[in-house]
């Protein structure tokens, strides 16, 4: 940061003798190309919304889903799609709209992660990537016209600093539904909101809303004697369908169900084990796991042994 400021400092410094050398015409023309020069410079210190900060990355999207999203072929499948064909399009008619369903630790963070880290050089510390946590920052239901108000703002606020902004949504099942309806016309058909476009922004909703139907959907899968990679989007869209307009406690999946793309995770006994195992210093750099110690994680962690 200091290199930086010093470095402008002297360009400014020549500018101002080079100035004073000539006549008035000259003088006008020299310093437009030295607040030119500035904004350069300072554009390549500092993150800004042109293709060095944000630019999309489908090749490393598509390598990352694979090596790291472990288990959701489905999920992959629907991310890379969506987002490489939402990218691809100069003038989408509408924001990017991702509703991730599953249960918790199923990879919904990371796969938002990933597509942030393949969109974004900074990738989540990107101050164009922007997440709330409902228990977190909308604790108060009794406030819910504030948060309504400072969220809009925030939306329409970073859209303008950034089109191509991403929003990210967590525990979206526990959303107020004053304050989903809120968000509502920032993902929808319009090609501009009190004069601001959102159709380049990405909006991305994290919900454990159908992780019950979906990881009941898979155990049939595997108790049938069939791979995991032969379940298709249809089979688990017929049962979060019937979970999500017969759950009268979550006004989220109502509202948000034709948002956009769906995307399922699914639990299962053979997908941790090589998350877990995925990354030495999360195991002390060992790789393999005793019986007894991965028994007791599949029972923290609510995998297929304790589905009935």
């Amino acid at each position: 940061m200091e290199t930086t400021f010093k470095t402008l400092l002297v360009y400014f410094c020549i500018a101002n003798l080079v100035v004073h050398a000539f006549e008035p015409v000259s003088t006008i023309i020299v310093i437009g190309a030295t607040a030119f020069l500035g904004r350069t410079i300072y554009n390549y210190f500092h993150e800004s919304c042109d293709p060095k900060w944000v630019q999309f990355n489908a090749t490393g999207l598509q390598a990352d889903l694979k090596s790291q999203l472990f288990g959701q072929h489905l999920a992959s499948r629907i991310i890379l799609k969506a987002v490489t064909g939402f990218m691809n399009i100069n003038n989408p008619n509408k924001p990017l709209v991702l509703s991730l369903h599953g249960w918790t630790g199923t990879g919904k963070n990371l796969a938002s992660k990933l597509i942030a880290n393949n969109i974004y050089k900074e990738g989540m510390d990107s101050s164009f990537v922007h997440l709330f946590v409902s228990g977190l920052h909308f604790p108060d239901n009794d406030k819910v016209e504030t948060y309504k108000s400072q969220l809009q703002h925030w939306i329409r606020g970073h859209v303008t600093n950034c089109a191509h902004s991403m929003f990210i949504f967590d525990e979206m099942d526990k959303m107020h539904p004053g304050l989903i309806d809120s968000i509502k016309p920032f993902v929808d058909y319009y090609d501009e909101l009190d004069g601001v476009s959102h159709r380049k922004a990405i909006f991305i909703f994290l919900s454990n809303a159908g992780g019950e139907s979906i990881t009941h959907t898979t155990l049939d899968f595997w108790k049938s004697g069939k791979d995991r990679e032969e379940l298709e989007l249809e089979d688990v869209e017929i049962a979060l369908s019937l979970s999500v307009f017969n759950n009268k406690n979550s006004e989220y999946d109502v509202r948000s169900y034709l948002q956009g793309e769906r995307v399922f995770f699914h639990g299962g006994r053979h997908v941790a084990p090589p998350c877990f195992c995925s990354s030495p210093e999360r195991t002390n750099g060992f790789r393999e796991i005793k019986p007894s110690l991965w028994h007791i994680v599949e029972t923290e962690i609510g995998l297929f042994t304790n589905v009935s």
